[in-house]
């Protein structure tokens, strides 16, 4: 195996994986990150991060800060969104309990053609991705206060990633967009499996499409991977500043007083 084929084996994320398997289209990335990040920011972002990083990071007393529970946050934000994309209301092993998002079913009478309308199941992913970008983007803030109050380095870092997320933020929000109009690709053809051994397509019935075994259960378990993977990757910053907080507190009490 050549260096250039495990970089792209093993460095891309587990969202990537997903869209790569699930539509074999997707290409993998033939960039270097460095290279590309620089062409994201333009010179007042560049002038920005050249501030912030050049900040004395141990001058300066530290802020007194009180024990933080953000690693339970943590976990209840991942275990909250976590059980809301599981929770889908139809092919889930609990369907009495009422979902926060349900996924979407064709509507009662409805033609097999007007039922194979991808737009409330886009609607159905845009709803959970603002869903993980409201509860993700409160705990960062949380994270990055306690952070600045712990010592100036903490400081330095959250500093650091404010400027990142405020320079990233509408490209990142840009390329999500693209993952359900990717899936609804998958979409369509998980439909036109389901037609193309059908009988008689005429006899096509959307009522039996929410039946276990499904070619919709089938994308609803496309959609759901697709959100975990991606769930997994917006938490990546925060879990991060979380483990810095975590660490300087116990090098902090390591040293001898």
């Amino acid at each position: 195996m050549t260096r250039e084929l495990q970089r792209a084996t093993f460095n891309r994320s587990a969202l990537v994986r997903v869209l790569s398997d699930t539509l074999p289209e997707v290409p993998d990335p033939k960039y270097d990150f460095g290279e590309r990040l620089g062409q994201w920011l333009d010179f007042s972002d560049a002038l920005t991060l050249f501030s912030v990083l050049n900040t004395e990071a141990g001058s300066g007393a530290p802020i007194a800060s009180a024990t933080s529970d953000l690693p339970a946050q943590l976990a209840r934000v991942r275990r909250n969104l976590n059980d809301s994309i599981h929770n889908d209301g139809v092919f889930s092993i609990d369907p009495d309990t009422p979902a926060r998002i349900p996924f979407p079913t064709p509507l009662p009478n409805a033609t097999p053609e007007s039922a194979a309308d991808f737009s409330p199941y886009h609607r159905y992913y845009l709803a959970h991705q603002r869903d993980m970008n409201a509860a993700i983007t409160a705990l960062r803030a949380n994270a990055r206060k306690a952070l600045a109050g712990q010592s100036a380095a903490g400081k330095q870092l959250a500093d650091l990633d404010a400027a990142f997320e405020k320079f990233l933020s509408v490209r990142e929000r840009n390329l999500l967009s693209n993952i359900p109009i990717m899936l609804g690709k998958r979409f369509d053809q998980r439909y036109a499996e389901h037609r193309a051994v059908l009988v008689d397509n005429t006899a096509d019935d959307p009522t039996t499409w929410t039946q276990p075994g499904s070619w919709l259960e089938a994308f609803c378990h496309d959609a759901q991977t697709a959100l975990l993977a991606e769930l997994e990757l917006r938490l990546k910053p925060v879990a991060g500043l979380i483990s810095a907080l975590g660490s300087a507190a116990e090098n902090k009490e390591s040293k001898p007083q």
